[in-house]
């Protein structure tokens, strides 16, 4: 499975028009995981925003920030968030889906083999002109 961040933003460019904006906020998302930024991962989403961690559903934009910023000051310190697009469906003019492969790969580490593959579902809403998240959830994929 790739894990750089090279090959991120090369899988994200095989996107254009409409998809492309669509994968900005993943970008956004995936720059602020990696630089352990819980204010700018949090802020990507929608206010209602929510995401699974684990058994946790955090169902607002300050749910997530709070969970983030205790877990990057402990378990996801310098992780970095891998996230490969397998597909990218605009559902409606204001709603797509992108679901991809990938993972939270350790500090020091270039494989994500036996730290838990997932597959992410993502589902973005266009809010004020701007494509944000409002969903994502993971499942753990077979290795």
């Amino acid at each position: 499975m790739a894990t750089s961040a090279h090959s991120r933003e090369a899988r994200m460019s095989e996107y254009n028009g409409e998809k492309s904006a669509v994968l900005a906020a993943l970008r956004r998302a995936g720059t602020a995981w990696d630089d352990n930024d819980a204010d700018a991962f949090a802020d990507g989403f929608v206010e209602n925003g929510s995401i699974l961690f684990d058994d946790d559903q955090l169902t607002d934009r300050e749910a997530i920030r709070d969970y983030l910023r205790d877990a990057f000051a402990g378990r996801f310190g310098g992780t970095r968030l891998v996230q490969d697009p397998i597909e990218v469906k605009v559902l409606t003019p204001d709603v797509a889906v992108v679901i991809t492969d990938g993972g939270v790969l350790p500090p020091g580490e270039t494989d994500l083999g036996k730290y838990g593959a997932v597959r992410a579902t993502w589902v973005s809403v266009r809010h004020d002109g701007q494509w944000r998240l409002f969903s994502q959830q993971t499942s753990p994929v077979a290795g």
